[in-house]
């Protein structure tokens, strides 16, 4: 479902001119499963995401979600992923409903399919109590949730978590949680960014490390603990970045 290939990203700085941000990463994830990409903040996570997601074009490399190719075809991608990350960025103006039903319209959705997604969603997410209010009086856990409503209403098979949980109460985090296993339950191919170890041990199939924009391991959670000698994973990652 995501494959990328030797994935490469240069940006120009003034200051310290050409900066690889990301630097010939390759990995694979598949439906049903969980990818972990653990690093530092600055590590290349999130620049990974954009241009897998369409938002930024590689340097050089290619990517493919579904079998599509996303500096190609970046709008049929584009369909096919729901993007969550720990910002919300929602418009305050609108209420949790009009906002998830914003963004069916955006996907071209009609208009009756949007009102069965929504209550299917709500209904998943407990959503109903909340679901006329205006987005600028929730919680940061109502943010969330509306959050995660706008990034599934149409279904995609593909989802991409950045940091979901950065600055989340614990009870937050866990519908958070809760909803990337419910993702990988219904057969949904997820890609999941963070830097807490624990997290990533608990929910992922696989991992990767990414460090300085390298890739630096690829296995499953027994396979790096294994390869690293380390009986947890937060000392497994500072053993093979080597510091």
């Amino acid at each position: 479902m995501i494959q990328a290939n030797n994935l490469c990203k240069v940006f120009k700085d003034k200051k310290r001119g050409e900066v690889r941000a990301v630097d010939g990463v390759s990995f694979e994830c598949k439906s049903g499963k969980v990818f972990g990409l653990l690093g530092p903040n600055g590590a290349g996570k999130t620049t990974t995401l954009r241009m897998l997601s369409t938002a930024l074009k590689p340097t050089s490399g290619t990517a493919f979600i579904d079998g599509i190719d996303v500096e190609r075809e970046p709008q049929r991608a584009r369909k096919r992923i729901g993007f969550l990350s720990g910002n919300t960025g929602l418009y305050g103006r609108l209420t949790a409903r009009e906002m998830v039903r914003y963004f069916g319209r955006l996907y071209g959705m009609q208009k009756d399919v949007i009102a069965e997604r929504i209550d299917k969603i709500f209904t998943l997410l407990d959503m109903h109590d909340f679901a006329d209010v205006r987005n600028d009086k929730l919680s940061s856990g109502m943010k969330q949730k509306v959050s995660i409503a706008r990034s599934v209403v149409h279904d995609p098979p593909v989802m991409v978590f950045d940091e979901p949980t950065t600055g989340l109460d614990v009870m937050s985090s866990r519908t958070i949680v809760g909803f990337i296993k419910q993702c990988c339950n219904d057969g949904k191919c997820v890609i999941f960014s963070t830097h807490i170890m624990s997290e990533a041990a608990r929910l992922c199939n696989r991992v990767a490390i990414i460090h300085k924009g390298k890739l630096y391991a690829d296995g499953t959670v027994h396979e790096i603990l294994s390869s690293s000698g380390c009986d947890n994973l937060e000392d497994a990652f500072i053993k093979i970045i080597g510091e």
